[in-house]
């Protein structure tokens, strides 16, 4: 009986120990880098390398793709598979864990400030998280590779999707295009139809160059009923900035959820945002 617990035990660390020293998947056409904010936070920036000569517009469109560290293989795989689609730059923004959702770190990057209690995770850093963005992320993609700075869009689920229309809104000339998945147009009593008023107010009153603008929301056919309602509200009213140059997308796609659209949707995505080619 102890010789056959120890045999046992023995596998068992021989088997730990060999996991302990496997080496993670790396995906071929793939380099990853470690970045700080301004306040110390540290990101994984997943790059999925473009492939071919450099567009006749002098340089690569680039996608930014929120929770990285999900969704990154799925839309890497997507761009790889499609020689269509290879002439682009894929950066992914993620957290150093092992999980594929961080949380904590999410719930603080992607939302809008907040009271905070013991239950809750830290809000309020969507304005820092869009200054790492802006401010030290895009200048390092510029200087690694040939950009097309007119040609830059923002890909984010959920959480992600709420932020990207808060940039849309915000800071309307950092990406030319959103797409915006099941966004969280609930969150905190519909916070973001303040900075949608000030931004049609803009927009209406001439101070906004829409023309070279896009987003496209995107929802899963088995998201709650009010949230489809919601999307669908918010896009009949950017409709009407049509006539300014806002371009808007809707779409409910049919058999997925919250949690399974991201992975059903990148060949669509990526085909769409490389294909809005500005001339």
């Amino acid at each position: 009986m102890i010789r056959r617990v120890f045999t046992v035990l023995s596998a068992w660390l021989l088997s730990a120990a060999m996991a302990a020293q496997a080496q993670p998947v790396a995906l071929d056409g793939t380099e990853q880098w470690t970045m700080k904010s301004e306040g110390g936070r540290e990101y994984r920036i997943m790059i999925s390398l473009p492939e071919g000569d450099v567009p006749y517009t002098g340089g690569y469109p680039v996608i930014y793709l929120l929770d990285g560290n999900a969704y990154f293989p799925a839309f890497h795989a997507a761009k790889r598979a499609q020689a269509k689609l290879r002439g682009a730059i894929l950066v992914a923004i993620g957290y150093p864990s092992d999980t594929p959702l961080d949380f904590n770190r999410r719930a603080f990057d992607l939302t809008p400030p907040a009271p905070q209690d013991r239950n809750t995770p830290a809000q309020g850093g969507q304005d820092l998280f869009l200054d790492f963005i802006q401010k030290r992320l895009m200048p390092k993609v510029s200087e690694h590779f040939k950009v097309d700075e007119d040609q830059r869009s923002l890909v984010g689920h959920s959480f992600g999707g709420m932020l990207g229309v808060y940039a849309v809104f915000t800071r309307p000339t950092l990406f030319q295009h959103v797409v915006a998945v099941s966004p969280s147009l609930w969150w905190r009593d519909q916070f973001l139809l303040a900075p949608e008023r000030a931004f049609a107010e803009r927009v209406r009153a001439g101070q906004l160059d829409m023309t070279q603008t896009s987003l496209s929301i995107v929802m899963a056919e088995r998201d709650s009923v009010q949230a489809i309602q919601d999307a669908s509200a918010l896009y009949s009213r950017l409709q009407a900035l049509s006539g300014f140059g806002l371009r808007t997308g809707f779409r409910v796609e049919p058999g997925e959820d919250h949690a399974s659209i991201p992975f059903r949707i990148p060949n669509q995505v990526l085909g769409e945002l490389i294909g809005a080619r500005r001339f």
